[in-house]
């Protein structure tokens, strides 16, 4: 929880940080369980590299899926660098790896550099949106 206090001002605005998260969430092997396998609503995640040029090109989609789906999907980041045993744990040896994990469902993952229209194919992602009926 976040609290704001408006100078001048006796009122206090509170933002919970979920609504105040604008791009991916960095993860790590500490966080992982709770943001990705505790999560309440599905999380995708990249696999990703600072010296990969697909995972470069993915970013902006991630982004994008971050803006579109927020509240409803969560999208996060794992630097395989950084959390080697991460990338182990599920099978990653290719990057960019993008998996998509759903509460009580088994994680399912693409590999590459896909377009945005593509992952939300792969995944089922539009049955999350805001314009589904």
């Amino acid at each position: 929880m976040i609290e704001y206090v408006k100078p001048n001002s006796h009122i206090i605005i509170q933002l919970r940080r979920w609504n105040t998260v604008a791009g991916p969430v960095e993860v790590t092997a500490e966080t992982f369980e709770e943001e990705v396998l505790r999560s309440e609503v599905p999380v995708v995640v990249d696999f990703w590299a600072a010296w990969c040029a697909p995972c470069r090109m993915v970013a902006p989609v991630m982004e994008q899926l971050a803006e579109e789906y927020a509240g409803r999907v969560k999208v996060a980041k794992v630097d395989v660098d950084a959390e080697p045993e991460l990338a182990g744990r599920f099978g990653v040896s290719s990057i960019p790896t993008i998996a998509f994990f759903e509460p009580n469902e088994q994680p399912k993952a693409v590999v590459g550099a896909l377009p945005k229209a593509a992952l939300e194919e792969a995944f089922g992602l539009k049955r999350f949106s805001d314009r589904a009926a």
